[in-house]
């Protein structure tokens, strides 16, 4: 466990003081603005779990940079304020106080800074392939260079090279915070990124993210660790009660696209407003031509990512889908007065399995009035849906054309549908990474066999798909042991430490488990099982209620009494040298 994990004294000093605990550490200074040590002390807890020494140091110095970026616009003051956490005979310290006193007697040329960085503390004076000293070096010398600018700031630092992803976005996020929006060019840096964020944790429902939130998370993270009520305007947003695409923020378009079933080139331009608003102060503005009446244009946002939709997948994103049938589409949307032709509009989705889209029931929109738009998607058969947004075909006119709002735009309700693994594909980012579509997985061996899902595995091996905040539900797999003694579907899949699993175990067994980061026995029953055999399991979670059926006969009733788990994904998993297939999934409601 942490801090031994990261440390210099379990790993070596090669291993413990590479970047890493330095590049992921952004948000601890986002969560206390103006408190430094604070910072800095939730850094070393979170770095030191991968990370020991200067690789521990690293992380605090950027935390309090940033926590400080809040009240502070001196450079030179805010990089004291994070040397200010660190021990300051480090070499993480002494690094930066050299960078510091070569700045000052040669303030003109990052370049030259540079070749002294090099020169001291280049690559070759230490091990590893991306060791932490180099790199903040470098961060060190943009920040003083930039001259208080964000562009030249980071571009400066990608300029010298070595790990530059890392350390621009370290110091994208001090510059970003102690310039604001208005300190950074628009068209430059915010437009081209479309509010879209791709991440590459276990969860793959939480993989795909929007940039306004990821704001409001930590915000509202900030305001409970300083003890504080959110404003009343963005209280709504920031706790999550408000549409999950608003266009509150200033210049957010939550990752909407635009694409439309004309043969020549679409012209569009797609961007925050003010002018227009259904609830609260923005929308989205949709601006395109040619379009003539009967042509269709489709604004939208992905809710699930394949491999050809990246041109880099370095860092190995996985995705589930973040929308599914049975759930409910809403939005808003509206022609200005002066449009002078009839506009349809209706909310889709798009299967990505069978490449078909599904359609709500078309509106004729009154110009100059917000239109409230509902679509119920039904239930459906190994579908994936990867795309939902609105679709507005002209009714007549020729080349026109289109201006339209967009506000309000969510999804919610329960899932209900089923997982055909004939449909699914192996979703290939490289040679050493494959994921089944719609699946992430932390170990084991998953792939698609004959139209089922196989899973084998050395120690264990999970699988996981749908959404963490999932409630109650019906989930049921048929499963075919092959190989070994545990073979389970899991449900309530919070992350890799926490969720429950049901499934054939050893000594004729039935079994049901909790993961508390690591699985115990809750409930066991005696049950005849044998290998090449189909099982059908399904359970019923409603609150701390579980039910479990094995070919349709109820075997186990429990309540979980002791802090339940009470939403998460579904998965499936194999333990100690296990190899199981699985079929026939079924998401349903309860009841």
């Amino acid at each position: 466990m942490a801090p031994r994990s990261g440390s210099v004294e379990q790993n070596g000093a090669a291993v413990a003081e590479q970047i890493g605990g330095q590049i992921f550490i952004d948000a601890w200074g986002l969560v206390v603005p103006g408190n430094p040590k604070l910072a800095a002390e939730y850094a070393k807890k979170a770095a030191s779990v991968t990370h020991g020494g200067n690789g521990v140091y690293g992380g605090m110095f950027i935390a309090a940079c940033i926590s400080a970026a809040f009240v502070e616009q001196d450079l030179e003051k805010i990089i004291e304020a994070g040397l200010s956490t660190i021990p300051q005979d480090c070499e993480y310290a002494r690094m930066s106080r050299d960078v510091m006193a070569f700045y000052k007697k040669h303030p003109d040329n990052w370049r030259d800074c540079f070749k002294f960085v090099k020169s001291n503390y280049g690559y070759d004076r230490y091990p590893g392939v991306c060791h932490i000293i180099p790199n903040s070096a470098v961060i060190v010398l943009s920040l003083l260079y930039s001259e208080g600018d964000f562009s030249k700031a980071i571009n400066i630092c990608n300029m010298c090279g070595w790990d530059t992803d890392c350390n621009v976005g370290n110091v994208g996020t001090i510059m970003g915070v102690r310039n604001g929006l208005e300190g950074i060019d628009y068209n430059k840096w915010i437009k081209p990124i479309n509010d879209f964020l791709a991440c590459s944790s276990v969860v793959g429902s939480l993989n795909i993210v929007d940039i306004p939130g990821a704001a409001a998370y930590i915000a509202n993270l900030a305001y409970k660790i300083a003890g504080e009520k959110c404003p009343d305007e963005w209280r709504d947003i920031l706790e999550g009660k408000a549409a999950k695409f608003h266009f509150e923020f200033p210049g957010s378009t939550h990752a909407f696209r635009v694409d439309a079933d004309i043969d020549r080139s679409l012209e569009y331009d797609l961007h925050h407003t003010v002018e227009e608003a259904h609830s609260g102060k923005g929308a989205l503005k949709v601006i395109a031509k040619p379009l003539s009446g009967g042509n269709e244009l489709r604004v939208f946002h992905k809710t699930y990512y394949r491999p050809r939709d990246f041109h880099d997948s370095r860092y190995d994103p996985s995705f589930s889908p973040i929308l599914y049938p049975g759930q409910t589409l809403k939005g808003c949307v509206k022609v200005p007065r002066e449009i002078g032709f009839g506009v349809l509009a209706c909310l889709y989705v798009k299967d990505g399995n069978s490449g078909r889209y599904v359609e709500g029931p078309k509106v004729e929109l009154v110009p100059g009035e917000w239109t409230e738009l509902n679509f119920d998607i039904p239930k459906m058969e190994g579908a994936c849906l990867e795309e939902a947004g609105v679709k507005l075909i002209p009714k007549d006119g020729w080349n026109s054309t289109l201006v339209f709002y967009l506000d309000d735009f969510d999804f919610v309700g329960s899932p209900e549908y089923t997982i055909d693994f004939a449909k699914e594909r192996m979703e290939i980012w490289n040679g050493l990474h494959q994921e089944v579509s719609q699946f992430t997985y932390l170990k084991g061996i998953w792939k698609l066999e004959e139209g089922e899902l196989s899973g084998s595995c050395c120690d264990f091996g999970e699988a996981y798909t749908g959404a963490r905040d999932w409630k109650d539900y019906t989930y049921e797999v048929t499963l075919i042991p092959k190989v070994g003694d545990y073979h389970r579907i899991n449900f309530r899949v919070q992350g890799a430490i926490r969720s429950y699993a049901v499934g054939l175990a050893p000594d004729n067994k039935l079994v049901l488990y909790k993961n508390e980061n690591g699985y115990r026995v809750l409930v066991e029953k005696d049950f005849l099982w044998e290998h090449g055999k189909e099982y059908t399991l399904k359970v019923e979670v409603k609150g701390p209620d579980i039910r479990v059926f094995v070919n349709g006969k109820e075997l186990i009733a429990f309540t979980d009494k002791e802090s339940p788990y009470l939403t998460g994904q579904v998965g499936m998993s194999v333990f100690k040298g296990s190899h199981c297939h699985f079929k026939n999934v079924i998401i349903g409601r309860v009841v």
